[in-house]
């Protein structure tokens, strides 16, 4: 009887205990878009204690009583946290622990960097890195590895493009990979040689050559990669992102992360190829890991390189490369069986294409696939940079979403203009006819090739220009689109590219509490004072997980 009595007197105090309350971010000038995609302006956002939207509240709305907490924002601005369509995470980790060659602006600049790095790490048995654009250094040709032996010798020098489709080596990496004159191109892609002899560049496939005895990083080495790329996105107020090329080994990576509560940004990941996808997820995608924070729901696939590397792969010969026109990484048959075992399991695929060929290829792929794969597919074609007007409106027939990133147009105009030639650009970056024809609009940055900054391709994608104002009007000004409809696309669309649309990508009842305060009002500044926009705070699931110091 007493011990009735205990248990009767503890569901009692249990009944009469107070739930957790919810939270509040108060006095912001809140904004965010709707379903729709129009702007909708709050002051205070409250927040449930499992991290979710409740309510977005007004001036004149009344504030709850009981309160777990409140923060007062004084007046700042609040958005919805970016989501990148399309980045590299452990790629973006790596590129900050080693040789950097992204803001090298010629060749010298670059070859004073390599020795300064190697001198600064005699340690490392290896020399790696990445970033180096020959077309940014004026060049007119690729480097050699006479142009790597000049500063660094006496070990192996392994170096990935800015796009990470061509590696340069010195004579030291190429000796031990046991490449000779010899060494004969594989399929899908092209050692580059100088007479019979390898100059040092490898593009594409043929980069795997090399790869495969360069010494792999370890398991505590990837983790602090990961922790670095972490930091830097949500510094950017990046608070998801889709992961193109996960490996079984960043999967990994980001498992150990998440076991120890470390996991903060959001991961969309598509895998490495079909296999990769099958080791880690099964018969299907995973479920959504850590509250929301990772999923593999897709697959990654290639179908050709890219501009800079003359990879890419085109319906006609290259307009500054007679006779080269790419190369396509897979026969029709392969692409189609590739996304057949995908779809069957239920996988997304997301094809990497940039050339109008591989465009071409991709989209008569989808035509096949559609016919015995139906429902919600969302199909995604990462980057769709060239391709020929005439397959334009084929993007809207199934709803694929054109994963594009805006700031590969202000990098590469010039050099887009030099490879097509004049004639050919009426489809180049063309987000305005994506929308036009029915297409699914994703954007992203595809870091680390550029930054992940999200304020800078959301002022290109309006004007069509850089930073620096130029070109003039915008470079082909008929495929801007507005201000709304880019930071939809990269945001609420971006989510929806990767069927997270009822978790983030908007501030709304039952979404996550992703979102940052920054310094400005991105709605009303000009282009530049977007593109300097800087983020104060970041917010994931209602917690404060990055704070500018």
């Amino acid at each position: 009887m007493a011990m009735f009595l205990r248990s009767v007197a503890l569901v009692a105090l249990l009944a009469s205990s107070p739930a957790f309350a919810d939270a509040l971010v108060d006095n912001v000038n809140g904004m965010t878009l709707d379903k729709d995609g129009r702007v909708v302006r709050f002051n205070a956002l409250l927040i449930s204690p499992d991290g979710k939207v409740v309510k977005l509240l007004q001036a004149k709305d009344k504030r709850p009583e009981r309160l777990d907490w409140r923060a007062d924002e004084k007046g700042k601005v609040l958005l919805p946290g970016f989501v990148d369509a399309h980045g590299h995470v452990m790629e973006l980790g790596f590129r900050s622990m080693e040789l950097d060659l992204s803001q090298a602006h010629s060749l010298d600049e670059a070859k004073a960097r390599i020795a300064a790095y190697a001198a600064a790490n005699p340690e490392r048995k290896w020399i790696v890195g990445g970033g180096w654009n020959q077309e940014a250094w004026g060049l007119g040709r690729f480097p050699t590895a006479a142009d790597l032996d000049s500063v660094v010798s006496d070990r192996p020098v392994w170096l990935s493009r800015i796009d990470g489709h061509a590696s340069w080596g010195n004579t030291a990496a190429l000796k031990a990979a046991g490449i000779t004159n010899k060494s004969v191109s594989p399929p899908g892609g092209r050692i580059e040689k100088t007479g019979a002899a390898p100059s040092g560049v490898f593009v594409d496939a043929a980069q795997e050559l090399v790869n495969k005895v360069v010494p792999q990083p370890l398991p505590k080495e990837r983790d602090l990669a990961f922790l670095r790329a972490q930091e830097t996105l949500l510094s950017y107020g990046v608070t998801a992102t889709s992961d193109m090329g996960t490996t079984l080994d960043d999967w990994l990576s980001y498992r150990r992360i998440g076991d120890v509560g470390s996991l903060r940004v959001r991961i969309m990941s598509y895998a490495m190829g079909v296999d990769t996808a099958v080791r880690i997820g099964g018969g299907g995608p995973t479920p959504w890991l850590y509250a929301d924070k990772l999923h593999m729901g897709g697959v990654k696939l290639y179908a050709d390189g890219a501009l800079g590397s003359r990879g890419a792969w085109l319906k006609a010969p290259y307009s500054d490369a007679a006779g080269q026109s790419g190369a396509g990484f897979m026969s029709d048959d392969v692409i189609q069986n590739l996304m057949s075992r995908a779809a069957m399991d239920n996988y997304q695929v997301a094809v990497h294409a940039i050339g109008d060929k591989a465009n071409a290829q991709v989209l008569d792929a989808i035509d096949q696939m559609a016919q015995t794969y139906k429902g919600d597919r969302r199909w995604r074609i990462e980057h769709a940079q060239i391709v020929d007007p005439a397959d334009l409106p084929r993007f809207g027939k199934y709803g694929t979403i054109a994963s594009m990133q805006p700031v590969h147009e202000t990098s590469d105009y010039k050099m887009a203009e030099a490879r097509l030639g004049p004639q050919r650009l009426a489809g180049a970056y063309a987000w305005k006819s994506m929308l036009a024809n029915g297409a699914g609009l994703a954007f992203g940055t595809d870091y680390p090739v550029e930054s992940p900054n999200p304020f800078a391709g959301w002022a290109a994608a309006f004007t069509r220009q850089g930073a620096d104002g130029q070109p003039y009007g915008g470079w082909q000004p008929q495929e801007a689109i507005t201000r709304e409809q880019a930071w939809k696309a990269y945001t609420m669309d971006a989510a929806y590219a990767g069927f997270a649309e009822t978790k983030f990508g908007r501030l709304a009842p039952g979404q996550r509490a992703d979102f940052i305060i920054v310094d400005h009002d991105p709605l009303l500044a000009s282009p530049t004072e977007l593109r300097d926009t800087v983020v104060l705070q970041t917010w994931i699931g209602g917690e404060k997980v990055w704070v500018r110091k």
